[in-house]
């Protein structure tokens, strides 16, 4: 009879996660270019009572065994890297990827990439996040631009209030990875290169399957509410299932320990 208890324990452990996971979902809901997470679940080990297969008495064959399961647990929460909706904000440093691809910046030293790209400029012209981290390669525009424009193929072009060219040729590159959800999240929009991931591969936007940028735009969250509410009342039956199923098997062991009164 404790197996069963552990057993559902461990189902509501495992949606206790999961609900984690959509909570954390829904709370960056509108946060730029947030890529939603997904909770995968295993089976735990089984207890076989009687192999399917094996040899019975008689010479026949057992045909499906006895086989009780321990249960699940969490086995993966991994990123989501479908695309997220855009919104026109006319902003001159707001740029977004359409497709495949990760803005590189420095932080602290280390390179980290990013889908956000709401940028703003330093004290210095430098195109930098809302922390500070400056975008790479680093790029810097005169304090005499007027206006400053990025085409979809990455070139960034500034003019002056004369009309002529400050900056030209310069280019703006993206980067993408074998295994996009293998990235460590470490918060602040920004992820971290792993072994599981590969290798950043450079690339100009437009070009050899990387996504095209678009300015003057954002990636929002590719959190759909719909489907978060959704599986949330899932896992809140879930849950209360097996919660229940505790409640049940406690009672049976009530009703055995009552058998000698």
């Amino acid at each position: 009879m404790l197996r069963s208890l552990w057993t559902a324990a461990s189902g509501m452990a495992a949606q206790k996660l999961n609900m984690d996971v959509i909570a954390n979902n829904l709370a960056n809901v509108n946060t730029s270019g947030f890529k939603k997470s997904r909770a995968d679940f295993e089976d735990l080990l089984y207890q076989n009572l009687k192999s399917p297969g094996a040899e019975t008495s008689s010479g026949g064959q057992i045909p499906t065994g006895i086989q009780v399961g321990m249960g699940t647990r969490p086995v993966s929460v991994q990123k989501i890297f479908s695309q997220g909706d855009y919104v026109q904000t006319k902003n001159q440093l707001d740029i977004a990827i359409e497709g495949k691809g990760f803005f590189k910046i420095l932080s602290n030293g280390e390179e980290m990439y990013m889908r956000a790209g709401s940028f703003k400029k330093d004290s210095e012209g430098y195109i930098v996040t809302s922390q500070g981290d400056r975008l790479q390669p680093e790029f810097s525009i005169p304090s005499n631009t007027v206006t400053f424009t990025i085409d979809p193929g990455g070139n960034m072009v500034g003019m002056a209030d004369d009309g002529l060219t400050v900056t030209a040729g310069t280019q703006l590159t993206i980067f993408s990875f074998t295994n996009p959800s293998g990235l460590l999240s470490v918060g602040g929009n920004k992820f971290r290169p792993t072994e599981a991931s590969g290798d950043a591969v450079e690339g100009n936007p437009g070009v050899d399957g990387m996504g095209t940028v678009a300015q003057g735009y954002l990636e929002m969250s590719n959190v759909d509410v719909v489907e978060e509410m959704v599986n949330m009342i899932a896992v809140q039956r879930a849950y209360e299932i097996a919660s229940k199923s505790i409640k049940t098997a406690d009672e049976m062991m009530q009703m055995a320990n009552n058998i000698k009164r």
